[in-house]
Parts: structure tokens; sequence; C-alpha cells
């Protein structure tokens, strides 16, 4: 009820769907090679919310606004569940429909 008469609203969150689940696709499908290394910390998933934290900082700093006044909590919350089943949707298709 808050968000509804901002016009850049709809925008924010096209984008920050979209991009949430191809940055997932292209992540989880380069899970099976594990190009950063095989250690915990520099796992595809890890390595991919790392820079999404960072891109969401980086949001904050050049709106000069808190991030959840452009893109509510459970918007926020619900990109990073479409992030993670679009990971795993990329990395499923990668190693059982291409490579199987």
């Amino acid at each position: 009820m808050g968000g509804r008469g901002r016009p850049g609203r709809p925008n924010a969150l096209i984008w920050w769907y979209g991009l949430m689940a191809f940055g997932g696709l292209g992540f989880g499908s380069l899970a099976d090679r594990r190009p950063f290394g095989n250690e915990l910390l520099v796992h595809p998933l890890v390595v991919f919310f790392a820079l999404v934290g960072l891109t969401l900082i980086a949001l904050r700093v050049l709106l000069a606004r808190p991030v959840p006044e452009v893109i509510s909590d459970r918007a926020l919350l619900a990109g990073c569940a479409v992030g993670l089943v679009a990971f795993l949707a990329g990395n499923f298709f990668v190693v059982h429909l291409v490579r199987g």
C-alpha cells in the first residue's frame, strides 16, 4: 500500500526478478565444473549470493536511500528464492540434459 504510488517500482521489480533468474541460471550452469575452486566459500552458489549482496550495497550507495524503499523486503526474499531455484534448474539442466 505504501509503494503503489511510486512510478519506478514495477520496473525495479522486473529487473530484480529477471536478473536473479538470469544470474541463478548462469551460476547454476557453472556449478558442476567448480570454476572458482573446490572449497565451500568459492562454491558458485556462495559466489552468486555474495555478488547479489555486493550489488545491493552498491545500489544503496548509488541511490543514496535504503534498498527496501525501492524493492520491498518480501520482493528481496522472493528474488533470492527465484535465484536459488534458477541456480538449481541451471545445474540440473547442465548435469542431466546436456552432459547426460
